[in-house]
């Protein structure tokens, strides 16, 4: 419910001002809107929001909101040139664009680093700390960060032909990851 809301705020802020994100437009094709902003969006926060959540709070619990958010950004190298490419959302780019992404503004990454961070520290202040520990499986979690980080990699250079956006995202992404797994594998016990 926090990461719901929390998503369709930032969204409808970002599409009525242009603010943290950059001017953006959602096409119709991506189904029921609430405010102009699909659904699927906020579901799409949710499942990456969670697991990235879970690998902050693993490496660095005290820097949650900071990783966390640079996990959403990272996150979002490979989300926003898949999308576009396919005509989901647009935007008008007016000023600097993100490396290997001409399509999507530098203002873009900023914005999700920014509301990353802010959603990081609420779900950290708002969900119990104590919930890793209660037996509850990283495997769904686990699983969507694993398929986010390889699969963009093997879908932007095989598929999309964007060496670029695979070195980009993988690297940025790959490191959060990478770092989650050494952690569970070599770290602290839950």
């Amino acid at each position: 419910l926090i990461t719901f809301t929390y998503s369709l705020l930032v969204e409808q802020i970002g599409m009525r001002t242009t603010w943290p994100f950059g001017s953006y437009e959602y096409s119709p094709s991506l189904g029921y809107q609430i405010f102009d902003v699909p659904l699927v969006v906020p579901f799409a926060w949710i499942m990456m929001a969670h697991s990235v959540f879970i690998a902050a709070r693993r490496v660095a619990p005290n820097f949650v909101f900071l990783v966390g958010g640079y996990g959403l950004m990272a996150w979002d190298f490979f989300l926003d040139p898949q999308m576009v490419s396919a005509g989901r959302w647009s935007w008008e780019i007016s000023g600097r664009s993100v490396p290997f992404q001409p399509e999507i503004p530098l203002s873009n990454t900023f914005g999700w680093l920014l509301t990353g961070m802010g959603l990081m520290a609420l779900l950290n202040i708002f969900l119990p700390k104590e919930r890793r520990s209660l037996g509850s499986s990283r495997a769904v979690p686990e699983f969507f960060l694993a398929w986010s980080w390889i699969g963009g990699v093997v879908i932007n250079i095989f598929h999309f032909d964007r060496p670029g956006v695979a070195f980009l995202g993988g690297s940025a992404l790959g490191a959060l990851v990478i770092w989650y797994f050494i952690s569970v594998k070599y770290g602290r016990r839950d």
